[in-house]
């Protein structure tokens, strides 16, 4: 099974790719999708839905992983990334209905088994999981692998992380 695992974002939105065969994970490839403030809003948009098309139709995910959002003090970061990622998820599901998310605190919990782990914590446990060389940069990347490694090891359970 190949995940794609997206933390959303409108400047930075995070990607991960990983392989999940017999409960072994092999991560394909990550990056980010990039969008400057020079840009009209409505075009970063556009930027995001093409270029998640285009990573779409190259890793040809079987399910994908989204990070929820939540934000506590910021209500235009909050609407500004929550478009951002209905762009993301708009362009996965004319792709797909196998689309999931996940809370930080389930994504910590799974990659090191504490909820309240600390960024640091959850990309070494990313490098040590996949075997990497270093920690996958920027940290939305990063983040993005933590996401896919989450769905899957999530199993059958992952079903009841199904959107909605």
């Amino acid at each position: 099974m190949i995940v794609l695992g997206i933390d959303p974002g409108l400047a930075t939105l995070g990607w991960g790719v990983v392989e999940s065969e017999r409960g072994r994970q092999r991560l394909i490839q990550y990056g980010c999708i990039l969008t400057v403030p020079q840009q009209s809003f409505p075009d970063r948009l556009k930027q995001i839905g093409r270029e998640m098309r285009a990573l779409l139709q190259m890793y040809k995910p079987d399910e994908i992983a989204f990070e929820e959002l939540f934000f506590a003090k910021n209500v235009t970061t909050a609407l500004t990334v929550g478009a951002a990622r209905g762009v993301a998820i708009a362009a996965c599901a004319e792709y797909t209905d196998q689309l999931y998310e996940y809370t930080p605190m389930q994504v910590k919990q799974a990659i090191v088994g504490y909820g309240k782990a600390e960024k640091q914590q959850i990309q070494q446990m990313v490098k040590l999981l996949l075997h990497m060389e270093d920690i996958a940069r920027p940290d939305d990347a990063a983040d993005a692998i933590a996401i896919a490694l989450t769905h899957a090891a999530a199993g059958p359970a992952r079903m009841q992380f199904r959107m909605k």
